[in-house]
């Protein structure tokens, strides 16, 4: 790769990784372990087998992939294991130079009678604040040599509930089989919202924002109206799982119907063929519209390139991302993880993939690390973010000073 962009460098460099899934990123020895304590049955008791059965490199299909999450989901039902569980996230990722991260979840996956939302919230906050207090001590961070550790919580609404969803809901659904589907959904996606609001504002949990995730074929983010606009109306940031299995509409709808300032995946936004409304009648037109939209707002998209290769079966490599794009259209492009057992990837791997595959300069690839501090969604107020963001370039720039000057 050219301007030094190694592996070493890469990991070197602080990071962010905005797009990170909770119960997609356990660590595989403490789901085996946690397994055999709650007496879960695993399609294997090994790591290896797990890598083979389970979490693997390549899937077939988006249910393939998804499959896993039954497993990790079934080991993360009591505020012990979910300390944990967020704990060691946290570490993994301090461990290659992530300095902020944003960790999502569905609450409503993990309630149920012994165990309430906010219970479910406090446990995972426990974990990753225990890990800030760690890091945070350090003597590197004290005298200015580090940057600190900071991270935010983003709750998910989900746009339907599979297989996986929680007994709480089972029984909520069984209550409510008269009513359309979407409807439980919306009532169940609203909950959340306002549970999340109440959550943040009187019991100053990190929450920084609302998502919308799931399959969106059938499932449109409309029909989650209510819930964002009560986000909305109480302040608190939105992202939206869009354009990874639709079109440029997906992501229209949710920047316009969901109010999102930010947008998960967005792998679809160049594709004027995907656009089905007959009210659009120059297609590539409104798409060009859109993509000027998103960057003039500065728009964050979040970037998830293994796990779109593994769930897009029409991408076959890197090089048909459209990342090279968004950066050529000035969008604030961040390269995030989404799943790091799932996807079997670190927030440096997918840097070095993005560098690799798409032969982008150091200058690009810092444009990338630089855009993910500042669509943070941070939780400490705008004063606070702007320092930490300036903090992060500082280290950036010298860490690239000292690497112009070995290569000298």
């Amino acid at each position: 790769m050219k301007d030094g962009l190694t592996l070493d460098y890469l990991e070197t460099i602080p990071k962010t990784d905005l797009h990170l899934h909770l119960d997609g990123s356990l660590r595989i020895s403490t789901l085996v372990e946690l397994a055999k304590q709650e007496n879960i049955e695993l399609p294997s008791q090994t790591e290896e087998g797990l890598k083979e059965l389970v979490f693997k490199d390549t899937y077939k299909d988006l249910p393939d992939y998804l499959s896993g999450f039954a497993y990790t989901v079934s080991v993360m039902q009591n505020p012990e294991n979910l300390e944990r569980i967020a704990y060691e996230l946290a570490w993994d990722n301090l461990n290659e130079n992530v300095r902020y991260i944003e960790v999502r979840y569905a609450p409503q996956l993990h309630i149920h009678e012994k165990l309430s939302m906010q219970e479910v919230i406090e446990a995972v906050a426990k974990g990753l604040e225990r890990a800030k207090k760690e890091f945070n001590a350090t003597e590197a961070v004290k005298n200015g040599t580090d940057l600190p550790f900071h991270y935010g919580i983003i709750i998910c609404a989900l746009r339907w509930f599979n297989k996986y969803m929680s007994e709480y809901y089972r029984k909520l659904y069984s209550v409510m089989s008269y009513a359309p589907h979407h409807r439980v959904f919306a009532a169940a996606s609203l909950e959340l919202a306002q549970a999340g609001v109440k959550l943040r504002r009187e019991h100053g949990l990190p929450i920084v924002a609302l998502d919308l995730a799931g399959a969106e074929a059938g499932n449109p983010a409309d029909d989650h109206r209510h819930a964002f606009t009560h986000a909305h109306d109480n302040f608190l940031a939105k992202t939206v799982h869009a354009g990874e299995a639709y079109g440029p509409e997906s992501i229209f709808q949710a920047i316009t119907d969901c109010h999102a300032t930010r947008i998960g995946h967005g792998t679809h936004l160049f594709e004027a063929n995907m656009v089905k409304s007959d009210r659009i009648e120059n297609k590539q037109r409104y798409v060009d519209e859109l993509v000027e939209y998103i960057a003039r707002q500065r728009i964050p998209i979040e970037i998830n390139l293994t796990s779109n290769l593994q769930t897009l079966p029409d991408m076959k490599s890197v090089a048909e991302h459209p990342l090279k794009k968004m950066i050529k259209a000035h969008i604030a492009a961040n390269i995030c993880t989404d799943n790091r057992l799932v996807s079997n990837t670190t927030v440096t791997n997918e840097l070095h993939l993005a560098a690799r595959e798409l032969n982008l300069s150091r200058k690009e690839v810092r444009n990338l690390v630089i855009a993910g501090f500042k669509g943070a969604f941070f939780p400490d107020g705008y004063a606070a973010k702007r320092a930490y963001v300036r903090k992060a370039i500082n280290s950036l720039n010298k860490i690239d000073a000292d690497c112009d000057a070995a290569n000298a």
